[in-house]
């Protein structure tokens, strides 16, 4: 299933710690609804402006997937409304940059970025259609810091 031009369910939705673990990382109807947004709104607007394919290393996460990861129960990724990705040969700062300048988000974090490694980390980005915070941050593993 297609979820906008060039993102699919699959892509959105593979994990290959689910396979390994056995868990069923399929999501429900409206999490389907809260990806194609995210695709809409945030994935192929950065395709088109970049003029380069990507393929996104996290969409959807089941609960139980997002728990054994780490990550937070209150995770936008639960709800199919978050994205993890990097545009390959662009600096994920200049990504992110033009994100917060041109697109309208919930929350965008660049992860782990380090300033002397342009292509270290990724973008993490969320969008829940209505009463987007715009909220862009930076996480170096320790220390929250604003991108705005």
């Amino acid at each position: 299933m297609n979820l906008s031009d060039h993102f699919s369910l699959w892509e959105l939705t593979k994990s290959q710690t689910a396979i390994r673990n056995g868990i069923d990382n399929t999501p429900d109807e409206e999490s389907i609804k809260n990806l194609k947004e995210v695709c809409t709104k945030i994935l192929e607007p950065v395709r088109t402006h970049y003029d380069r394919p990507f393929t996104p290393s996290s969409g959807y996460r089941c609960w139980s997937l997002n728990r054994l990861l780490g990550s937070s129960d209150r995770s936008q990724h639960i709800t199919g409304e978050a994205v993890d990705f990097e545009v390959p040969g662009i600096s994920n700062m200049d990504v992110a940059r033009w994100m917060i300048s041109e697109l309208d988000y919930d929350q965008l974090i660049l992860e782990f970025y380090k300033e002397p490694d342009p292509h270290s980390g990724w973008i993490h980005c969320s969008y829940v259609g209505i009463n987007n915070r715009n909220k862009a941050q930076r996480y170096d593993g320790r220390t929250w810091f604003s991108l705005s």
